[in-house]
């Protein structure tokens, strides 16, 4: 089972300290603004969440894995303004199997081919899915149906970042998902199916640096090249999609 100590270890990571709130304030705010909606697709122990809020959004946080879903039902429960949904996310809805890390619940992931790829893999050594756990699964567009129209979408799913594009039905005022080095083929095919919604204008973020990496939006040929040219070494980041152009101006 996931240990105190691993959610805590995830905790001291991603809340850090009070320099690191104040520089994802910033790198939000382009995205996010009072009184608008954001959803936090795979959202871990709700840094993000926790960052949307103080920019005054409205989330919907969503986290398949119980024990992570526990936690931000005890941090982020009594606030109005959030609603939990202990759900993974992908093309269509029904039953997920969720390969668990406990030791890192972070790489915890519905995907079997991402634990392939994983596997013995630079910069992932070491780590070790041990546990399969059933959960229920829904889409974007359900989500969207549920809770309205948001205007950023933050999804960080350890593989699946492309079949839960394939949940979207229609796009959004700007959204990022995560991508690996070790997957490059599901960035490619999430940039596509962004393409196949109207997305004209992408940029990234390496890391947790919150810069981007392209000193403005580039067109999504340009984006694939740019993955394709990383060294594995680079190991992940976050690709930006915005239907305005200047909100992706490093």
């Amino acid at each position: 089972m996931t240990t105190p100590a691993a959610i805590a270890r995830s905790v001291a990571i991603y809340w850090g300290n009070a320099q690191r709130r104040a520089a994802l304030d910033r790198w939000y705010r382009r995205f996010v603004r009072p009184a608008s909606l954001a959803f936090d697709v795979g959202a871990h122990v709700g840094d993000r969440t926790a960052c949307f809020r103080r920019l005054g959004a409205r989330v919907v946080a969503v986290e398949p894995q119980p024990v992570l879903a526990r936690f931000l039902r005890r941090r982020f429960g009594t606030d109005p303004a959030v609603t939990l949904v202990p759900q993974a996310v992908g093309a269509r809805p029904g039953r997920v199997v969720l390969h668990v890390n406990d030791a890192n619940p972070t790489v915890s992931t519905a995907s079997a081919a991402f634990l392939r790829a994983a596997a013995d893999a630079p910069g992932w050594q070491g780590q070790r899915w041990t546990r399969r756990l059933a959960v229920q699964g829904t889409t974007l567009a359900a989500l969207v149906d549920r809770h309205g129209t948001p205007d950023f979408i933050k999804i960080d799913v350890e593989g699946l970042e492309a079949e839960v594009l394939a949940g979207l039905h229609r796009p959004v005022a700007a959204l990022s998902f995560e991508f690996t080095t070790i997957q490059r083929d599901v960035a490619q095919a999430a940039l596509a199916r962004l393409a196949a919604l109207g997305y004209r204008d992408f940029n990234a973020s390496l890391g947790e640096s919150l810069r981007f990496a392209l000193p403005g939006a580039v067109g999504a040929a340009t984006m694939r090249a740019w993955i394709e040219g990383l060294p594995i070494e680079a190991n992940s980041g976050d690709i930006y999609a915005s239907l305005t152009p200047r909100a992706l101006a490093g």
